[in-house]
């Protein structure tokens, strides 16, 4: 489709940067690179206490919507002053991120501005977007809504496409574009200088084992200390929690001094550089960005059977799968690793390989744009 101007692409999320999240981040990127191709992407999502109504973030507009609580009178808000925005905006298309309120909000929009609307499916199986559409009164109502009111779905995992036609999404709606990672960025360091990169972040000799997320209950990090615990007796070991959330005071309790808390930061590359194993612990999961940036830096994986790491991991040749809250079995693998330095460097090499291959952000992008495309050309075609 030609347009005189750069095609206006509004982006709506629950919420966005500097709260740090893997869409987030996710988001962030593609946006940057969207731009380079001469699209103009704004993000639309809720403004949070002591956040601005609008800036610019990394080159992207973003505007915030007034979130007051309690949440229906937040959800109202979000409906009501979003739905003003984006019409403010004029785009000529809209992506939304999650089944709830960004999907809601940008359906009202969609059916106002008749322009094309996809939607990005966040995460699958328990506590994911379908289950808790599924489990609120207004479910049945808003699932409608979505068989009739989105263009295109995005999905991340083969789980999150198999949940959307169960629920009666024509197969031919749900396109698989999982996330990408710049492979330019995320790579490793030689050994030699993963020293360099502990002296730096002031963290101790020894074997390192990171994550890197939220901390939430569903990252299921309550089972990883409970595993650790049983793990670090006699060894030179420590275990990096990066992230912040509603559970740190709680796991704080449950940890001892092998275990370092960062809080949030923003540029983890160093952190993966310098690790010795990445571990995902999660209960329930999407496609991990974090996941994704250790493989690419060369850290083997231990990871949850979960959302999309069966399908990112091929068990024992890129990584290590785990059944989620099987404490022998994730105890093993963080043993095996520890002891075995050549699988360490075997697995950690194959998953490069893999990320390099399969989910280089180059072709997220370049998918997406083709989505995009399409859609626009059909709305033309009309």
């Amino acid at each position: 489709m030609n347009s005189p101007h750069p095609l206006r692409i509004i982006m709506v999320i629950q919420s966005y940067l500097p709260r740090l999240g893997g869409a987030e981040k996710q988001l962030s990127v593609v946006c940057a690179c969207l731009r380079q191709k001469g699209y103009d992407p704004v993000v639309i999502t809720r403004r949070y206490k002591g956040m601005a109504r609008y800036e610019m973030i990394n080159g992207t507009p973003v505007y915030r919507v007034i979130s007051p609580q309690p949440k229906p009178l937040a959800a109202l808000c979000f409906m009501i002053c979003g739905l003003i925005k984006i019409i403010q905006l004029k785009p000529d298309l809209i992506h939304a991120f999650e089944l709830l309120s960004p999907t809601d909000l940008a359906i009202t929009a969609r059916n106002w501005l008749k322009v094309p609307l996809v939607v990005k499916v966040l995460r699958g199986g328990w506590m994911g977007d379908l289950y808790k559409l599924n489990h609120r009164w207004s479910g049945k109502m808003r699932l409608k809504r979505l068989k009739h009111g989105v263009d295109a779905f995005m999905t991340i995992s083969q789980e999150i496409n198999a949940e959307l036609i169960t629920e009666g999404i024509d197969e031919q709606r749900c396109r698989f574009i999982p996330n990408g990672v710049d492979i330019s960025v995320y790579k490793p360091h030689v050994l030699t200088k993963k020293q360099d990169c502990r002296d730096m972040l002031g963290l101790p000799p020894g074997f390192l084992v990171l994550f890197c997320g939220r901390l939430v209950p569903e990252k299921g990090l309550d089972w990883l200390i409970s595993v650790w615990k049983q793990f670090i007796p006699g060894k030179n070991a420590t275990l990096i929690l990066v992230g912040s959330g509603e559970e740190e005071e709680k796991l704080k309790t449950l940890a001892d001094e092998s275990v370092i808390f960062t809080g949030s930061i923003n540029d983890l590359l160093l952190y993966y550089q310098t690790s010795d194993v990445f571990v995902m612990p999660s209960r329930t999961e999407g496609l991990s960005n974090s996941m994704l940036e250790a493989m690419a830096c060369g850290l083997p994986v231990i990871a949850a059977r979960v959302g999309a790491a069966p399908e990112v991991i091929i068990h024992g040749q890129s990584g290590l799968l785990v059944n989620p809250g099987n404490s022998q079995e994730l105890l093993d693998a963080l043993n095996l690793l520890h002891l075995d330095l050549k699988s360490r460097l075997r697995i950690g090499t194959n998953g490069i390989e893999r990320v390099s291959k399969e989910y280089p952000l180059e072709k997220t992008v370049t998918a997406l744009v083709s989505l995009y495309s399409e859609l626009l050309n059909k709305k033309g075609d009309q």
